[in-house]
């Protein structure tokens, strides 16, 4: 069952060095507050698995936490490279970086594996692609009733995932409405999850069609971090900091300016500083 706690308490009691960890979001409600924390606390030797890493892997990379990445598209939307993870792939800075690239298609696969708890996905897909020849994780199996040759995948099975949803209950039930990516699957197929969320609610009430409900018994830890998505979106709550993204180019460009910025505005802050970040109330969650 869930276990309310802070966010610090969360990331130290399920985060560990050496783990695999899905910080999973699409655009939509990318777990920022809960990857600064786990750079704050300092943890090392991270295989940080996303379909879309963007700026929040951009920042674990270049403050060293990551030593492999396994992902399906790598970029800052909308602006180009993301200059961290570059460094490190291209110079081993500030530490040389794994990488295990599939497409999009497969990662989605690999989770929905993990989250039946079956050893691999089969797909078709990477018919004239150029990946298998790179990454000896893409193989084929042969279908025992067409006889038809499948792509197959290793099934992805986090130690930890990480999400930023809208609500929970006070029984530990989590609510995500909006854009999906593959967060209820991240939640599913881990051995420990960490869910931050908007505020805690007593009823969820009326709700989307597209809403995804997590069962409290499906959710490790829960911590109520306002504007814990910021600077992407979260749906009802607050916009996309689009300037963030633009700006974060130049700030990433060179080592010591990125230092300078994560100092000031990362290992200097706290979780509760995301609330005013987002333009939201900063006296505290709302409950």
């Amino acid at each position: 069952m869930a276990v309310f706690a802070s966010l610090s308490e969360a990331v130290a009691a399920n985060l560990r060095d050496g783990d695999s960890v899905a910080m999973e979001g699409f655009t939509h409600l990318i777990p920022y507050a809960a990857g600064h924390e786990a750079i704050r606390q300092g943890r090392r030797d991270l295989t940080l698995i996303r379909m879309t890493p963007d700026i929040l892997y951009d920042q674990l990379i270049g403050m060293g936490c990551a030593r492999k990445l396994k992902f399906s598209w790598g970029g800052n939307p909308g602006v180009g490279s993301l200059h961290r993870m570059r460094d490190a792939v291209e110079n081993g800075w500030p530490r040389a970086l794994e990488l295990e690239e599939h497409s999009h298609a497969a990662m989605a696969n690999a989770y929905d594996a993990g989250a039946a708890n079956l050893p691999f996905a089969a797909l078709r897909g990477y018919v004239g692609a150029d990946l298998p020849k790179v990454n000896p994780n893409i193989r084929t199996v042969t279908c025992p009733f067409t006889g038809e040759v499948l792509t197959a995948v290793p099934a992805i099975r986090p130690d930890v995932a990480i999400i930023h949803a809208l609500k929970a209950d006070r029984a530990g039930n989590v609510l995500i409405e909006g854009i999906l990516g593959v967060q209820k699957e991240a939640v599913l197929a881990a051995s420990r999850s960490i869910v931050t969320v908007e505020e805690v609610v007593d009823d969820f009430g009326p709700r989307s069609p597209n809403a995804t409900i997590l069962p409290s018994w499906t959710v490790t830890a829960i911590a109520v971090v306002p504007g814990g998505a910021f600077p992407s979106y979260a749906h009802g709550y607050y916009k996309r900091n689009n300037a963030f993204y633009l700006a974060w180019d130049a700030i990433a460009r060179e080592r010591d300016s990125f230092a300078a910025w994560m100092t000031e505005n990362v290992l200097a802050k706290g979780p509760g500083d995301f609330a005013a970040l987002a333009g939201l109330r900063s006296e505290g969650p709302r409950s």
